[in-house]
């Protein structure tokens, strides 16, 4: 009896914990599919994605302006980070490749550099600070592509010792989530395809270790598509694409930083695009069939919503403000 009365109040705090959070819908009349989503604080936030759209936001949400860049209403700005209200870079997913930076706000954009090798694709960005940032690609010639730049975006050079991947191996640029600069120094990128590894710096991406994840690969369309580090847990998410609702290896976390790895009690829901740490016990995860949320760290996730097409969540990084963003112009505020 007592072990019956302990599942029943497992079972319903765990719904009265799932009415914590909301998506609201902001209205954006965007038909673009958005994947790159930069939130700075609790006022401002950017967005970027097909139709070279990019959107802004300076009152936590509740109204946005867009833009379409100028020469480049074909391409699709996956990568995105922000650095206030007026600064922030963009990239394009495909080859040529773009780098682009603003300093007013998104009216005006500079082509900071072109990459024209057939095999240019960005997949995502990321910054230590406000000068110290790194690109990351699909492979040239078999290497990670990888950029830095010192100077704010202003100037980029190749990393000289990329790691060397697996034939197949690649990256997603799915949610802008692949790639995470952490501490001073510490930057971990995910691969996915025919292998599927997360591949972690400790000096700003000069020299790299690999480790191998049970997550299900060996597919173009399959493996990690995001992760997060929140306390002690590191965690990844993926699947397969082309199988939304499989639930088959596509969940995992570790508490030794990726040497180990264990199946979560009750993993989210089908294939996920993008997970974000909110607290240091709360979790979302989304993806293109619905929103999953977990309140304990990450080993139990309940279904948030079932709103279908978002690709990334993120989090302020000085703040409290949650976005959501994705396809057909969707944006909603999570609170």
């Amino acid at each position: 009896m007592k072990h019956s009365l302990s599942v029943l109040f497992l079972f319903f705090s765990s719904l009265l914990y799932a009415q914590s959070y909301t998506l609201h819908k902001v209205n954006t009349n965007s038909t673009a599919s958005f994947r790159g989503l930069s939130v700075v604080d609790n006022n401002v936030a950017w967005v970027s994605g097909s139709l070279g759209q990019v959107g802004r936001t300076t009152d936590g949400g509740k109204s946005w302006t867009f833009n379409t860049v100028e020469g480049f209403e074909k391409s699709e700005f996956r990568s995105l980070y922000a650095f206030d209200s007026e600064r922030a870079i963009i990239a394009n997913a495909g080859s040529p490749g773009y780098i682009l930076l603003t300093t007013n706000g998104g009216k005006n954009w500079k082509t900071i550099r072109i990459f024209t090798h057939k095999d240019t694709f960005f997949d995502g960005i990321d910054f230590w600070n406000d000068r110290e940032g790194i690109l990351y690609g699909d492979p040239v010639e078999g290497k990670m592509f990888l950029l830095r730049t010192s100077d704010g975006g202003l100037t980029w050079k190749e990393v000289s010792n990329p790691p060397m991947l697996e034939t197949g191996e690649a990256s997603f640029a799915a949610s802008g989530t692949g790639i995470r600069c952490t501490n001073e120094k510490l930057v971990t990128i995910c691969t996915g395809g025919t292998v599927s590894r997360l591949w972690i710096s400790q000096d700003k991406g000069d020299h790299w270790t690999a480790f191998p994840t049970p997550i299900i690969q060996g597919k173009s369309t399959t493996g990690i598509f995001s992760f997060t580090q929140n306390e002690n847990r590191l965690m990844i998410v993926g699947g397969d694409f082309k199988e939304e609702n499989s639930t088959r290896l596509h969940h995992f976390y570790s508490t030794d930083s990726g040497r180990h790895w264990l199946v979560p009690t009750a993993p989210a829901r089908g294939y996920r695009e993008c997970i974000e740490a909110i607290t240091k016990n709360v979790l979302i995860a989304a993806g293109p069939s619905g929103v999953d949320i977990s309140y304990d760290n990450g080993d139990q996730w309940n279904a948030l919503s079932n709103e279908k097409e978002l690709h990334t969540v993120r989090k302020a990084r000085k703040g409290s403000l949650v976005i959501a963003a994705g396809g057909n112009g969707k944006l909603f505020l999570i609170r």
